[in-house]
């Protein structure tokens, strides 16, 4: 039987990528063989973001060994890794001349460190052409291992960004193979190995979360002293994924984001079309 899909609100409505900016970035990724998440998770913000050049590359090949509900990258069994992507995606960020850039990966189970180290090299050749250039790096948990996760920090990126995607009470659902304390514990040994890195992470409501458990996970993510968060509406890929529960309408981000800046969130970005990367830059300024 197949499900009939809602129409989407008038505020998720989004215009088509049209832009020079967009043909000209598309074809530049194409021509290093790189990867977005703004194309493979079919982001609704690629066409503002791409015309923006603002990237999130996406790292570790295309193929996930989990598979979320919720999320539209493929899963399955992984190809080797690409060893020149470091050094392609250092090449794209200086034609660019991009000042901040974020850097992604599918999870990869498969891999003794998870990739950590992959993510180290990237860091370090974006580094060694684009010295001006900050990095923002979004990880997968590690499976929990600190030893990974210290292979990154060591090379500082500006922020160390892990997302909890939802509430505790949903994890079974939504992140099979995740767990939710697993991932609070990452970002709080961040903070506690080097306080000077930004901690970051991001949730996407409208999945059946209650709105006290997003109260709720908001106090924790505080509680390990996260310094950054952003709010997005979950939108279903398609009609094999979890399904929308609940959209929220714009005010309810709104009261989101005055309820995190009064915890004393630094940053709290809150908008139905936020995503994790989503202003990224601006999220850091200042």
């Amino acid at each position: 039987m197949k499900i009939k899909r809602e129409r989407l609100p008038l505020w998720l409505k989004v215009k088509p990528p049209l832009g020079e900016n967009y043909r000209k970035v598309k074809s530049l990724l194409s021509s290093l063989d790189l990867h977005t998440v703004c194309q493979e998770a079919n982001c609704p913000n690629i066409g503002t973001c791409f015309e923006e050049k603002t990237e999130t590359f996406l790292i570790l090949g295309r193929i996930c060994t989990r598979g979320c509900s919720f999320c539209d990258v493929d899963r399955g069994v992984p190809l080797s890794l690409d060893v020149s992507e470091p050094l392609h995606i250092a090449e794209a960020v200086k034609i660019l001349g991009l000042e901040y850039v974020v850097i992604t990966s599918v999870t990869r189970d498969d891999l003794e460190d998870g990739g950590a180290s992959h993510f180290a090299e990237v860091i370090k050749k974006i580094r060694e052409s684009n010295l001006e250039c900050k990095v923002e790096v979004l990880v997968p948990d590690f499976k929990g291992d600190f030893e990974s996760l210290k292979i990154v920090l060591r090379e500082k990126p500006f922020v160390l960004n892990h997302n909890l995607e939802t509430v505790k009470r949903l994890y079974p659902i939504v992140r099979k193979g995740a767990d939710y304390q697993r991932s609070l514990n990452l970002l709080g040994a961040s903070k506690d190995y080097d306080s000077s890195i930004l901690t970051k992470s991001g949730i996407i409501i409208g999945m059946g979360e209650k709105w006290e458990e997003i109260i709720e996970l908001m106090q924790d993510l505080k509680d390990i002293k996260c310094d950054l968060l952003t709010i997005g509406q979950y939108l279903s890929p398609s009609d094999k994924h979890l399904q929308v529960k609940k959209y929220y309408p714009p005010e309810d981000f709104y009261e989101l984001k005055r309820i995190g800046e009064k915890m004393g969130f630094t940053k709290v970005e809150s908008g139905p079309l936020v995503r994790s990367s989503y202003h990224a830059r601006e999220q850091v300024k200042g």
